[in-house]
């Protein structure tokens, strides 16, 4: 296959945005496969900060970590990711690589526990300031599910929202495939704005 699937394409687009010593946000870290990845990709001089309101993600995500002796360049928060101006200092703003998302519900977790609109939508909010410039935030939305389909319907209306003056806005999807594939939205910062 020529195309790339859903999985490599956002691979590729963080090995192309993240480098040694970059600092890099993963919003939802799940069973911590995208933190190994943004911890490998900013090295030891670099940093991660990952965000997660389940223990078990975090759990899992730390043993990963270990694992692979890249713990010390990440840092979790138990927390909801619309908490991220509560837990990364403002000296951040303007320099983050990249900021991944991952939406739904946790891969071997419970299915009621999902990621909602609402406070997606508020992290997004949060994070975009804290981009540098060609900076990327992706978005990998699961919408295989009700409440999936209600978070894809409100990302996509909101991201079509943004100014194409400060940011490019990217969907990526198969739209031929019979079982709901999930798509990817990324978000690149063209230029920093005077506030």
């Amino acid at each position: 296959m020529i195309i790339q699937k859903v999985l490599p394409f956002t691979d590729s687009l963080l090995e192309k945005a993240v480098r040694r010593g970059s600092i890099a946000i993963d919003a939802t870290v799940g069973n911590g496969y995208d933190t190994k990845k943004l911890a490998s990709l900013v090295g030891p001089r670099g940093h991660v900060f990952g965000f997660d309101i389940q223990s078990t993600a975090i759990k899992n995500t730390h043993q990963l970590l270990e694992s692979h002796n890249l713990r010390k360049q990440v840092t979790l928060f138990k927390s909801g990711h619309e908490h991220f101006t509560n837990h990364v200092p403002s000296t951040f703003q303007g320099k983050i690589q990249a900021a991944i998302f991952n939406l739904g519900y946790l891969p071997g977790g419970h299915q009621h526990i999902v990621t909602q609109p609402e406070t997606t939508i508020a992290a997004i909010e949060q994070i975009l300031p804290y981009l540098a410039t060609q900076g990327i935030l992706i978005l990998v939305i699961y919408h295989g599910h009700d409440a999936g389909k209600k978070e894809k319907s409100a990302l996509l209306t909101y991201v079509r929202t943004l100014p194409h003056y400060e940011y490019y806005v990217l969907q990526y999807e198969f739209i031929n495939q019979s079982n709901d594939a999930p798509l990817v939205v990324v978000i690149e910062k063209r230029k920093q704005m005077n506030r």
